[in-house]
């Protein structure tokens, strides 16, 4: 994932990413700002939502994302295992319009859906899909994106211990993991209602999968996304999904 959108220069600060409603200070945060975590937030379906929980939230990029997207009654929950991307989330929320909305909660998601007594008609992930032994430049970096912390099998049971039954569980993953995942939740119970298959160029074949499970059996509704056209300008799609967001220069 890497932070290569086009903002307003004179807005640009160092230690994170300018949105046009919001900034994300993303310095102490292993992962950083990135196309996946913009994907999803962007993308998620928020009509009818009630209460949204992001698992992993990381700086707080998606749940900032949703509570702009989402009516003032809407209250998000967001968990968080590695305490310094839990702290950075929390200022990076009390900065934010949606202070009063938004609730950062620095603990494992296992215990977390154990104790907590809410359901949520939307749940959202930037998950973890190394295996773990796959190296990157930091410890953090490691847990960040390493199954380690966080296995899928483990993650789909948390998501359906916390889901309502017409709810919605999203993530965004490469395909080839997001394709090992649609297995594991059909054969957990899980319906596959979106599929969002996204390319880096037009007439390349998808490498993310944005997904949508639910408990509830449905139509399966398939969308196909091209972040680039073949000249390596932004497509009118991509530019429309994240419109209400960049600062384009």
């Amino acid at each position: 994932m890497s932070q290569d959108q086009p903002q307003t220069r004179a807005m640009l600060r160092k230690d994170g990413f300018t949105f046009k409603q919001f900034f994300v200070a993303h310095d102490r945060c292993a992962m950083k700002v990135g196309t996946d975590g913009v994907l999803l937030g962007a993308w998620a379906p928020v009509a009818g939502a009630r209460r949204i929980l992001d698992i992993g939230c990381g700086s707080g990029l998606i749940a900032l994302m949703l509570a702009q997207r989402t009516p003032q009654q809407v209250m998000l929950d967001a968990v968080e295992l590695d305490a310094s991307a839990a702290n950075q989330a929390e200022e990076n929320v009390q900065a934010s319009p949606w202070a009063d909305r938004i609730t950062v909660h620095q603990q494992n998601i296992v215990s977390w859906s154990e104790q907590s007594e809410k359901r949520y008609s939307l749940i959202v992930s930037n998950p973890p899909f190394f295996s773990p032994g796959t190296a990157s430049a930091s410890t953090e970096r490691d847990n960040a994106r390493s199954t380690t912390t966080l296995d899928h099998p483990t993650l789909l049971r948390c998501a359906a211990q916390l889901i309502e039954e017409e709810g919605l569980f999203c993530v965004v993953l490469p395909e080839d993991a997001g394709e090992n995942l649609i297995q594991l939740a059909l054969a957990e119970g899980w319906h596959l209602r979106y599929r969002y298959d996204v390319a880096a160029y037009a007439q390349r074949p998808p490498n993310r999968l944005v997904l949508g499970f639910s408990p509830t059996a449905g139509e399966t509704l398939l969308e196909r996304l091209a972040i680039r056209d073949e000249d390596k300008s932004y497509s009118a799609d991509w530019l429309s999904l994240v419109s209400d967001f960049y600062l384009f220069r």
